[in-house]
């Protein structure tokens, strides 16, 4: 459907309300208000911002219904506290928070369209800033806890399955579904150095602890674990060129035993590379963070897995929202 005028100018203005909100994140407004009420003024002495523009931020939020005032008093209203609260177990500061540091690399879009190059800055796990890479952890697990059962039960090989080798499983909110999911598993994390503590502790207070061995390595220049007959690769096949797809697509094959199978979380587009909608917004955003990163067809991502040794493929699931999934048996 064509857009009307008034539509092509909300999507151009909706940069507008999108700052507001990951300003008043970046400020630190919520963690401030949690389930308590402010002024602008106290809440200016808190952030230490300056008051008339803390007071003009804090009108716009009560007018998009962030937040509610009444009088001269702000404080979130319960719908919008659940997501926006930091002691609510459904908090997604930390995905708010990583958008605030990829919004600085979406403004240098133009020129990367011009040169073909992406924004020279470091990949969000390995920012100097400790509460970067932290924020990027906390919003792989927020976007994870939405869909990580679902996914987890669509996988019917992981039912005869023993050995799950979670590739980049950040802080394991998915191996922490399979294992919830499949009591016959047992699980392996492989992610950064930095990373794994972070899945450590935070399996480490669940019951599922025992169940779960921990592996730190680079899948760009190590080998894999060995010993499995599950693979999961969510959400990263959309960081690498076809050719560093097709490279670890190797690396999966030597790691899982005869009969083993590799399932694939990503966006998978269609021919046009029009639908699913956000995955094409998404190819994008890999343009500016990456080298050859994007989101493939599923033709592609057929080729590069019997490139590397995989037969029977076929897809499992249709998705929206980096919800497809792809399945591959090693013979």
């Amino acid at each position: 459907m064509i857009p009307k005028c008034i539509e092509l100018m909300e999507i151009a203005s909706g940069f507008q309300q999108a700052r507001i909100l990951l300003s008043a994140v970046e400020l630190g407004i919520f963690e401030k208000l949690g389930t308590a009420s402010r002024t602008a003024r106290q809440l200016s002495d808190e952030c230490q911002t300056d008051p008339r523009a803390t007071q003009y931020l804090l009108d716009a939020l009560a007018a998009i219904g962030v937040l509610q005032k009444r009088t001269s008093v702000y404080s979130l209203p319960k719908r919008v506290a659940r997501w926006l609260s930091p002691s609510s177990e459904d908090c997604i500061l930390p995905m708010l928070q990583h958008w605030v540091f990829v919004w600085n690399r979406w403004h240098c879009l133009t020129s990367v369209i011009r040169h073909g190059h992406p924004v020279d800055w470091p990949p969000s796990l390995n920012q100097p800033s400790e509460p970067d890479r932290t924020a990027f952890i906390g919003a792989m697990h927020v976007l994870a806890r939405l869909r990580a059962d679902e996914i987890a039960r669509a996988c019917i090989a992981a039912s005869h399955s023993s050995r799950l080798l979670d590739i980049g499983g950040a802080s394991g909110t998915y191996t922490l579904a399979f294992l919830k999911c499949y009591r016959n598993l047992e699980a392996s994390i492989f992610d950064l150095p930095q990373v794994i503590p972070l899945a450590e502790k935070r399996i480490g207070a669940t019951r599922f602890a025992a169940r779960v061995r921990y592996y730190s390595g680079d899948f760009f220049r190590d080998e894999l674990p060995g010993g499995h007959d599950l693979a999961l690769l969510s959400a990263i096949i959309h960081q690498n060129s076809r050719e560093e797809n097709v490279a670890l697509f190797k690396k999966v094959h030597r790691a899982l035993d005869k009969g083993g199978t590799l399932l694939i979380r990503d966006h998978v587009m269609n021919k046009k590379r029009t639908r699913p909608p956000l995955g094409a917004v998404f190819a994008v955003n890999m343009l500016l963070a990456t080298k050859g990163g994007g989101t493939y067809t599923r033709q592609e991502i057929e080729e590069d897995l019997l490139h590397a040794g995989f037969g029977k493929i076929r897809m499992i699931r249709r998705g929206e929202y980096m919800d497809c999934l792809v399945e591959a048996r090693k013979f």
